[in-house]
């Protein structure tokens, strides 16, 4: 008795359905579309992951190394613009250029950074132009001829 309330009626159609058939679909409205069950993405999603990951371990470390003094941290360690120099030792020196206010030690911080950055790739971000910048000069248009 307990198993035909529990689920059991569930997909049958209504009170009328017939025991031992299988149940019907619900009708759908010609208009509508079933939208698909997965979706591609542009980016990988792993390697997404591990830059927020990355990003939110900087501001966690960066939050400890300026404990009391918050007001002195770096604004933002740019991710790409560290992965566009070419060394390690370019890295470091960007590194200690930003974080030259702090008063603890950045050592460790820079060296793990620079392992966290090994293979993370660069973003490619497609950003819209502002009004204010002027157009590509494949968009500009002649000068008229005089």
């Amino acid at each position: 008795m307990a198993a035909n309330r529990v689920g059991r009626r569930q997909g049958r159609g209504g009170v009328g359905g017939t025991p031992g058939r299988s149940p019907q679909p619900p009708a759908r409205s010609p208009g509508l579309q079933r939208r698909p069950a997965r979706v591609t993405v542009k980016y990988n999603r792993r390697e997404l992951q591990r830059r927020l990951d990355t990003e939110q371990w900087i501001d966690g470390r960066l939050e400890e190394l300026y404990r009391g003094r918050e007001g002195e941290m770096p604004d933002e360690v740019n991710i790409d613009d560290l992965l566009e120099l070419e060394t390690d030792e370019e890295r470091v020196q960007k590194l200690q250029g930003l974080l030259k206010s702090c008063v603890a030690d950045t050592e460790d911080f820079i060296r793990e950074l620079l392992v966290q950055l090994k293979g993370l790739p660069k973003q490619q971000v497609l950003q819209r132009p502002s009004p204010e910048d002027p157009p590509p000069p494949s968009l500009t248009p002649p000068p008229p001829h005089s």
